[in-house]
């Protein structure tokens, strides 16, 4: 037990280790090593942050998609799924009543959808940002050029999320259809970083075929990569999908790899996820507890939430924008950290 807190302590101190050394922590870890390392993970996020919260509001503006990703609740195979798209109306309505809320960032969130053209992601980013020139703009709508993301960059988008799901390519082929590539999502991952966004990826813990080497060599990705925010989460079967009877990621693993990667990236902005609240009824607590320091209360119209079900189960379907934001508010408080409403940006000090 002392080595691997020794390994804990280098990981705070050097903010990498190797996959050999990743991997001896995933595997030994047990509940006095996960306290060690939450105890750290939370300290170096009050350190950066204090004991704060950030809020982003999440608008699922569309569950069409062109893919066919085999975990995927929206996958395009899944004829079972009632499909819908906002229009530009409805999304601004959205954030205006966001704003009337506090949220000062936008995460506009869709499959890929090619109704939604470069021209009209525009149009829509620039009213948004003429509305409300104090908010963050972002965007996570999968795969595109290099040419698409300049685009949306000199519209106003500040930031992109963008999950890498596995930094293993081979594995990666296991959860996707053969036209997507591992060597095309970490393109995309550099070409965003590289226009200047406030870039963020993310891996599913427990995902089908995942190895304790596969989440070694996320973490290696990590700290090599440095993404400013993280989002990981842990796999949720969906009952129309191939991986209807696989069996999820748990709690506790998607917890641990949660506390790692604070330790990794000091400055990251990291969600506690819908997922983790989803799989334990504190789960997003916990995730704050672990080092993260994002919650994403869902601004989307009442009617389309059920509709986009990216995994079954999944929470916050029935609660109105504001029920969900003082709920979070009140659990936030309960564990001593307060949720707050600027825009959260990622910082180095």
């Amino acid at each position: 037990m002392d080595k691997l807190k020794k390994l804990v302590d280098k990981l705070e101190k050097e903010q990498r280790l190797s996959k050999e050394e990743f991997i001896a922590l995933i595997n030994g870890r047990n509940e006095e090593l996960a306290e060690y390392l939450f105890k750290k993970a939370s300290d170096i996020r009050d350190k950066n942050y204090g004991k704060r919260v950030f809020v982003r509001g999440l608008i699922e503006f569309t569950n069409y998609c062109k893919n066919n990703c085999l975990y995927c609740g929206i996958r395009a195979g899944n004829k079972k799924a009632e499909r819908y798209r906002l229009s530009k109306e409805e999304i601004l309505e959205c954030c205006a009543h966001g704003y009337g809320l506090g949220f000062r960032t936008f995460v506009l969130q869709g499959g890929e959808d090619p109704f939604f053209t470069d021209e009209m992601m525009v149009d829509i980013v620039k009213n948004i940002k003429k509305d409300h020139p104090d908010c963050a703009v972002t965007l996570s709508i999968g795969e595109k050029s290099r040419e698409s993301y300049e685009k949306f960059r000199l519209a106003g988008v500040d930031r992109y999320l963008l999950r890498h799901e596995t930094a293993n390519p081979e594995h990666y082929a296991k959860l996707h259809p053969e036209n997507l590539s591992y060597e095309n999502r970490i393109r995309c991952l550099h070409d965003l970083k590289g226009l200047g966004f406030q870039t963020g990826c993310g891996f599913m813990v427990g995902s089908p075929y995942q190895t304790t080497e596969n989440l070694a060599n996320d973490m290696v990705f990590l700290q090599e990569f440095r993404p400013h925010m993280v989002g990981i989460g842990p796999f949720i079967s969906h009952k129309d999908t191939p991986f209807a009877n696989e069996r999820s990621g748990t709690l506790e693993l998607t917890l641990f790899m949660l506390g790692l990667v604070r330790l990794t990236l000091p400055h990251a902005l990291l969600p506690s996820t819908t997922a983790l609240g989803t799989i334990a009824p504190d789960g997003r607590e916990k995730g704050v507890l672990a080092g993260g320091n994002v919650v994403m209360p869902n601004l989307s119209p009442l009617n389309v939430r059920k509709k986009y079900m990216l995994y079954d189960n999944k929470i916050s379907t029935g609660d109105e924008a504001a029920e969900s934001l003082n709920n979070l508010k009140l659990r936030m408080k309960s564990i001593g950290y307060e949720v707050v409403t600027d825009r959260g940006d990622y910082f180095e000090r």
